[in-house]
């Protein structure tokens, strides 16, 4: 009897301790691919990666000008538009002021500046547990949302989006 009760305690704890490792791995995946806006040649990918309450966003983009530019969530999906006006404005679920992620007051939207290299490559990589990837929180939901990589750079103090130029590249955050 011992046997059977030892056994049977074994196999428990092997199929929870499985459950809870498995649960604990459970991650989502996104990637978006990029297309180019205002006549540019601006291309890429983002992947947004959820797992354990936290987003993981990284973009690679390739075709920009050497130095800095803006990358933001908008508000909308929509690329239609030859220069990217169709995603809206930044995405703003919490009616805060633009600023720089993590000071101050900022944008949901507000993921920031990034640096392209001589060949017009650039990468950028945040994580966050203000985003989600769908759900019921509409202040966290970046489903149907639409990212933008822009001309120039982010200045984090002109209202309402940081003066950072043109849309040249646009995708909308959809599955």
């Amino acid at each position: 009897m011992k046997k059977i009760i030892v056994s049977f305690a074994i196999i428990a704890a092997l199929i929870i301790g499985c459950k809870t490792n498995t649960k604990s791995s459970d991650a989502k995946t996104l990637t978006i691919t990029l297309e180019p806006k205002s006549n540019s040649t601006v291309t890429g990918t983002a992947t947004f990666t959820e797992k354990n309450g936290k987003v993981t966003f990284t973009a690679k983009i390739a075709g920009l000008q050497p130095g800095v530019h803006a990358i933001h969530i908008h508000e909308k999906s929509d690329c239609t538009a030859a220069d990217g006006s169709s995603a809206g404005g930044h995405w703003n679920p919490t009616f805060k002021k633009h600023g720089k992620w993590r000071v101050g007051e900022y944008h949901k939207g507000d993921i920031g500046n990034f640096t392209a290299d001589a060949k017009g490559n650039g990468t950028i990589t945040l994580t966050t547990d203000e985003w989600a990837i769908g759900g019921d929180d509409e202040t966290k939901n970046i489903l149907g949302k639409g990212l933008i990589v822009h001309q120039g750079a982010d200045d984090f103090t002109s209202q309402p989006a940081g003066n950072a130029g043109a849309r040249v590249a646009c995708s909308g955050i959809i599955k």
